[in-house]
């Protein structure tokens, strides 16, 4: 692999959600990723998120296995895992234990309530993280349940995210004290951190607590989607007086709405004006009107259009047309390859291990003993 990260060697606990993102994030930029899997599988892989990854298939729960994760972890540069607190310390590979054998790794660590406090040790779910923020009660419609985002924001955005960002830190500053440290990345602290924006807007009174009644939840006719004749959808984002004239006119919509854009009071009757004239024509012939426009205005795509997009295709944003989008962020020198196909369930253990140096007969011996499972 080439990439801005190609130096470093990550060990990854097989979890779901944000730990594989943050470990395919890193994976593509260059990082050797190693998955940690409970057990081997012949089957094809669909999980991009296992893209540019190996794989090694260990029993945990035996000395032996134990054994094999530990001598991989003596050269690694960060471990991640997203179990429970104190699950890794059950098995005996706990910050504690992998930092005696590698004073350098840096642990990360994803948890949805962190390490402590009182609901660390119980389950929970993005929906749940987001709940406790305040986030979740912003999104929705107005006199309506709130809505969840997908698992976008504290999943992918909270979790993820500042995990890597977290890892990546860590290792930034082992270039001066020389050592590791344990990175905490829960949900419930990295969600509020993305909301401080909309928590500045809700200090200064420029946020009303119920939703749909403020410029970016959908309260605002100039930031939503609107529905098409064709029963597809175009999304609006014409915040700025400058871009909400042009959208005004390329629209066809009365110019008073020029004076009345940030009346609060207006919105209802301009929603419902907004709703009717976008459905005078199809998606595609009001992106004919918008298309190239500083209106702010974007077709609304699905999964097998998106890669098919003109903008898309000229950035390569997806890979082949397909669903798997491609590296992110870019570098002009240290570009990323082109990613691998994800990895099946333990495919990589008799390489790795005998890069450690197991033998075949080894390898055959723990096969049989169950600790290569």
């Amino acid at each position: 692999m080439s990439g801005p990260l190609s130096h470093l060697l990550i060990v990854e606990m097989a979890a779901l959600g944000p730990v594989p993102l943050a470990g395919q994030l890193m994976a593509d930029l260059g990082a050797k990723v190693i998955i940690i899997d409970r057990a081997s599988d012949s089957k094809d892989s669909g999980d991009i998120n296992r893209r540019n990854k190996k794989s090694i298939a260990l029993n945990l729960k035996s000395t032996q296995g134990r054994e094999a994760l530990l001598k991989v972890i003596e050269s690694a540069d960060i471990l991640l895992e997203g179990f429970r607190p104190g699950v890794m310390e059950k098995l005996g590979i706990g910050p504690s234990e992998c930092q005696t054998i590698n004073e350098r790794l840096v642990y990360g660590r994803m948890t949805g309530w962190g390490q402590e406090g009182p609901l660390s040790s119980t389950a929970g779910h993005d929906i749940n993280y987001l709940a406790i923020t305040g986030a979740l009660h912003a999104i929705g419609k107005k006199g309506e349940p709130p809505i969840p985002p997908l698992n976008l924001v504290a999943d992918y955005a909270g979790g993820a995210m500042f995990l890597v960002m977290g890892v990546l830190a860590a290792l930034q500053e082992r270039q001066q004290s020389g050592k590791g440290q344990v990175v905490d990345a829960a949900m419930v602290d990295g969600v509020p951190s993305i909301m401080g924006f909309i928590q500045t807007l809700y200090q200064q009174q420029q946020w009303q607590p119920e939703r749909q009644s403020n410029m970016l939840d959908g309260g605002a006719p100039y930031y939503r989607c609107y529905e098409t004749s064709d029963k597809q959808y175009i999304s609006v984002g014409a915040i700025e007086p400058q871009f909400f004239k042009l959208f005004v006119e390329l629209a066809g919509l009365p110019a008073t709405d020029l004076l009345e854009q940030n009346e609060r009071d207006r919105w209802p009757q301009m929603h419902h004006r907004y709703e009717q004239h976008f459905r005078s024509k199809t998606r595609d012939e009001w992106m004919q009107i918008f298309d190239g426009s500083d209106a702010c205005v974007a077709p609304v795509l699905n999964f097998e259009e998106a890669p098919l997009y003109h903008h898309n295709k000229e950035r390569n944003v997806f890979i082949d047309d397909s669903f798997q989008a491609s590296p992110a962020p870019r570098f002009d020198r240290t570009p990323a390859g082109q990613p691998t196909s994800p990895i099946q369930f333990g495919a990589s253990t008799d390489e790795i291990l005998g890069d450690l140096g197991y033998s075949d007969s080894e390898l055959d011996e723990l096969r049989k003993q169950g600790v290569i499972t």
